[in-house]
């Protein structure tokens, strides 16, 4: 199976060969402030199995054990890689629908609302109909889900 995938500008793509290994969220607190979410999706797979195809991360040293690989351009995290583990974020795949994860580990740092996401109210269909005449004004400047 291959894969592709890169960041929101188009910088930096990446292809990975093969199955891939555990999905997981983390919500440890470097990976709250890494992606600026509540959490970090990744997806463990080789270092072998990755080919960038345009551009490379930048990387970051968030500790003593763990870089976290970004576009330079846009800036949308990429990697999480270390001694003995290669993971890329679940959100920079051009398909991710099927990368679901299996695990949640870094506990410690959940967000105590975060289990109860599911349960928010939706917005309403007035207010569905006017976000999208608001994104069809949207020019996006955001690279597509493929590679030309």
């Amino acid at each position: 199976m291959t894969r592709s995938g890169g960041c929101q500008c188009g910088a930096v793509r990446f292809r990975v060969e093969g199955e891939l290994g555990r999905a997981s969220i983390c919500h440890c607190r470097m990976c709250q402030k890494a992606f600026g979410g509540f959490y970090g999706p990744y997806v463990a797979m080789t270092r072998e199995q990755v080919t960038w195809t345009r551009g490379e991360p930048k990387l970051f040293a968030s500790s003593n054990v763990v870089s976290r690989g970004f576009c330079p351009e846009c800036g949308t995290q990429l990697t999480f890689e270390g001694a003995g583990f290669y993971d890329i974020a679940i959100g920079a795949f051009d398909d991710p629908a099927d990368i679901e994860p299996t695990i949640q580990i870094g506990l410690e740092s959940k967000l105590p609302w975060v289990d109860a996401l599911g349960s928010l109210r939706t917005q309403s269909a007035e207010g569905q109909a006017k976000t999208a005449a608001y994104q069809a004004q949207v020019v996006s400047h955001q690279h597509p889900d493929h590679d030309t």
